[in-house]
């Protein structure tokens, strides 16, 4: 990317998963940034961090941090997001944030570029970064329903520990190791960190993600309910969805249901329609066992689409399997790709 101007930019809760994703990506895509302010809890003040071979302190995240920045990327969790982001905005900046905090705001665009990147226009001086897992699946999603429309999503989806953060990757390595040596595994984050109850995730398979709701889905179920639905503007498209944590590091995979409008599609339609897509890369070949799998897509910025198949009993229903990094597409590669757009589009 090559802009004649040059931006401040601020990333918030550098030190994590995602804001270290975040500086990658800034520095792969040759951002323009003319000044770069890291910050983060106290707890991680003072830490030391690279960035293009030069070496930055990473400050406190204040109020008065924001003076001057143009855009500020946040990932340093909800409660952050709600007190600082309206003091970055009432500083000036552009506030690209990636945690659950604003997404269903009516007045916060909830942005995938491939596909609602006109709703940016719309932004207050906040934009919300989607879901990880909600991410790749609207991706693959749009192009259907811009082509052969939608009338039924069901996913059941199979996410890597990295979603849960650094502790809990840290976490699934000590359990392996001790399942390996015979030892008892301590689980103290898994499935969620502030819930009654911890369990194993090394060989193991958990159906929550995030809390339980009232309704009996979890609070990752129904953020990919609800945001579907918002940003692909279909409030009353169904979408039922399945959360499940697997012990694999990075990349999200999704087992994905559609039911689509038109009749005798097939599937070499969806294969021509995922082709031609923006950021999807279709790998789908059973003669050579040919689809995608979260090593495979792991440290790439495409969601990718295989087994995309005709379900057997609905004549218009598909089953597709869609993988994308959590970490890169799932959160700083669609927070970086929304500021490259808000900066060529002159919406600033």
């Amino acid at each position: 990317m090559t802009q004649s101007s040059q931006y401040n930019i601020a990333v918030v809760g550098a030190t994590g998963a995602v804001g270290q994703k975040m500086l990658e990506t800034l520095e792969d895509r040759n951002f323009p940034i003319k000044e770069l302010k890291l910050l983060s809890s106290s707890r991680s003040a003072g830490k030391n961090v690279t960035f293009k071979g030069e070496e930055y302190t990473i400050e406190e995240a204040t109020p008065e941090s924001f003076e001057n920045i143009d855009i500020a990327l946040f990932s340093a969790g909800g409660s952050v997001s709600k007190k600082l982001a309206p003091e970055a905005v009432k500083r000036g900046a552009l506030v690209i944030d990636n945690t659950s905090a604003y997404r269903m705001d009516e007045n916060v665009p909830l942005v995938v570029p491939e596909v609602n990147e006109e709703d940016i226009k719309e932004h207050k001086g906040i934009i919300a970064n989607p879901n990880c897992s909600t991410i790749q699946m609207v991706a693959a999603l749009e192009p259907i329903k811009q082509n052969l429309g939608l009338n039924r999503v069901i996913v059941s989806t199979y996410q890597a520990v990295s979603g849960a953060g650094n502790e809990a990757a840290d976490e699934l390595r000590e359990q392996s190791q001790a399942f390996l040596n015979g030892e008892e595994l301590e689980a103290n984050i898994l499935p969620v960190g502030g819930d009654k109850k911890h369990y194993p995730i090394a060989f193991n398979a958990l159906p929550q993600i995030d809390m339980f709701q009232e309704n009996g889905y979890t609070f990752e179920e129904m953020k990919m309910i609800n945001e579907t639905k918002k940003i692909m503007h279909a409030p009353a498209l169904p979408v039922a969805a399945t959360c499940v944590r697997l012990p694999f590091f990075t990349s999200h995979a999704e087992s994905v249901y559609v039911e689509v409008n038109q009749e005798n599609v097939s599937v070499e339609q969806i294969k021509s329609l995922m082709n031609e897509a923006e950021g999807i890369i279709l790998e789908d070949d059973p003669s050579t066992q040919s689809y995608p799998t979260p090593l495979s897509s792991a440290g790439k910025r495409d969601v990718f689409v295989g087994r995309i198949r005709k379900d057997l009993d609905q004549k218009n229903g598909f089953h597709l399997w869609v993988v994308s990094d959590n970490l890169l597409k799932g959160a700083a590669w669609n927070s970086v790709q929304i500021a490259e757009r808000v900066i060529a589009r002159q919406w600033l």
